[in-house]
């Protein structure tokens, strides 16, 4: 026989096998079992038919079938181990074709990580933690293993209240603040209750845009500069407005206090509602925190806090703080019984803001960050000095701003560095975009500004320094500098070296700016 196909059934389906040519046996049967690997139909993992079952099915001696399988064990394609037969080895996964060849500079997966949103889980604190949570079990009353109130635990809520009053500046009484499992959530409750449309910041998660109009209510995009949203574009028509006050996310920079005035004066005048997402307020690092918003007129402002970013997104607990209008049409919206946090966790989470914990915790996290924002900024005065950094007063993530055109450029290159950071353009509303693109000639709307936004708080801190190196090796070389015109004093064709004595002056290094 100079060339035959038959086919054998492993695992329940039939695997055709093209044994084509002439030769031996053995080295046909082998070929077409590598074949088989190689192109995916014997996945890594997949458990081979008895080479006695094999046989029977192929036609072969068996001795033929158990050869062929201990050569292809010897090569490293198969792998068999006492007891449970023969199977295709797990490192000889299968080759998938590509369109264009791979290069051993480009990383098949992000190996460093600053991107923005959550702190390095390493440091969470087990062991204070722990030793709340042992308190507030054992001082726990017989109710918080029942059915749960909607409204949250009042532990939690009354040393919220005090907290918050103490630290942001918030005005609120425990019979006020309603318990989420995040800030999301907050907002699904929120968007339930309120109705649409709301006005939100031109710059911004896209995930809140998308969770709002999941429960119909759309956004429109206010304008974003240096002093944070353009409150002035607000209308009556707009039932509500997202804001990120203290440290505009993820531009950077307090909303100026003639805007938060302003902002409330629209709330009282329409009967609008501000809701303040005051997602990373307790950070800041070169002076006192900018306190809450809510603190202006609590009636028209709703504050909405979680501990995903000083403690862990895993916990899912988070707050609002309401007018007391929206108290009861909230708790509503949250059902007859609490259903997304734990009671326990709940308690924990009290005990540890009494205790003093919290606190610690916050300072210790705030000390982490700032370190590790002063080796951003120092490693691209170094490497980068052509670019500047913002939004670096306070939070988790800086913005490294870059030359027009460059963003998506500086993207792809940090991905074949390796590592994984998200543009600036990620987070603009599509509202903003598409004025942007549809803008009438002869207008000048501001243009669209490039950057990356770097979040420093994620990698552990063996592996800050590295992801630092691949961010700057993904940025944009500095332009050129621009031609001098010719001297008058000399013709065109003059050529004037420049002098060793005077070198160029420095670029000015990252700006730090709020």
């Amino acid at each position: 026989m100079n060339s035959w196909v038959n086919s054998a059934e492993i695992l329940g389906s039939d695997l055709p096998l093209e044994l084509s040519g002439t030769g031996n046996r053995r080295a046909l049967l082998m070929d077409a079992l590598r074949e088989a690997v190689r192109s995916g139909r014997l996945a890594p993992g997949t458990r081979l038919p008895p080479y006695r079952s094999l046989a029977a099915d192929l036609g072969l001696a068996r001795n033929t079938v158990a050869d062929a399988y201990a050569e292809l064990v010897a090569e490293g394609w198969l792998a068999a181990r006492q007891g449970s037969g023969t199977r295709v080895a797990e490192r000889a996964a299968p080759v998938t074709p590509v369109h264009r060849p791979r290069t051993p500079e480009r990383a098949a997966r992000p190996v460093h990580d600053l991107v923005q949103g959550q702190p390095d889980p390493s440091v969470f604190p087990r062991t204070a933690w722990l030793a709340s949570a042992r308190r507030a079990l054992a001082a726990a009353p017989d109710d918080a293993f029942g059915p749960g109130d909607p409204h949250g635990r009042p532990e939690l809520r009354r040393a919220l209240a005090g907290y918050l009053a103490r630290v942001r500046g918030v005005r609120a009484t425990p019979e006020r603040i309603v318990l989420c499992s995040g800030a999301a959530h907050g907002l699904r409750l929120l968007a339930e209750v309120v109705g649409g449309p709301w006005a939100a910041e031109e710059y911004g998660l896209p995930f809140h845009r998308e969770l709002l109009a999941s429960h119909g209510v759309g956004t429109r995009p206010l304008g974003v500069d240096a002093d944070g949203a353009r409150v002035d574009g607000l209308t009556r028509r707009d039932r509500a407005v997202l804001l990120t006050p203290a440290h505009q996310f993820p531009t950077g920079g307090p909303l100026h206090p003639a805007r938060r005035a302003a902002v409330v004066d629209w709330a009282r005048a329409t009967g609008g509602l501000v809701v303040e997402d005051d997602y990373d307020g307790e950070f800041r690092y070169d002076r006192q925190p900018v306190g809450a918003v809510q603190g202006l007129d609590p009636e028209h402002v709703v504050l909405v806090g979680s501990v995903s970013k000083s403690l862990s997104p895993a916990l899912r607990i988070g707050w609002m703080v309401l007018p007391q209008r929206l108290v009861a049409p909230v708790v509503a919206a949250k059902g007859e019984r609490e259903q997304f946090s734990s009671a326990t966790e709940q308690l924990t989470l009290a005990d540890f803001i009494e205790s003093g914990a919290y606190d610690r915790q916050v300072r210790r996290m705030r000390q982490r960050h700032r370190r590790r924002r002063d080796q951003l900024v120092a490693a691209l005065h170094a490497r980068a000095p052509h670019v500047r950094v913002t939004g670096i007063a306070a939070g988790l993530h800086a913005v490294v701003e870059l030359p027009p055109g460059t963003e998506r450029s500086a993207v792809r290159a940090a991905a074949w560095q390796g590592l994984a950071v998200e543009g600036l353009g990620d987070y603009l509303h599509p509202g903003a975009e598409n004025a942007l693109l549809a803008a009438p000639a002869g207008d000048t709307p501001a243009p669209r500004r490039d950057g990356l936004v770097v979040g420093y708080a994620t990698p552990a801190e063996s592996a800050y320094p590295e992801a630092l190196e691949a961010l700057c090796r993904s940025l944009p070389p500095a332009a050129p500098p621009a031609a001098a015109p010719p001297s008058a004093a000399a013709p065109p064709s003059a050529a004037t070296p420049p002098s060793a004595a005077t070198p160029p002056p420095a670029p000015p290094p990252p700006t730090a700016a709020p």
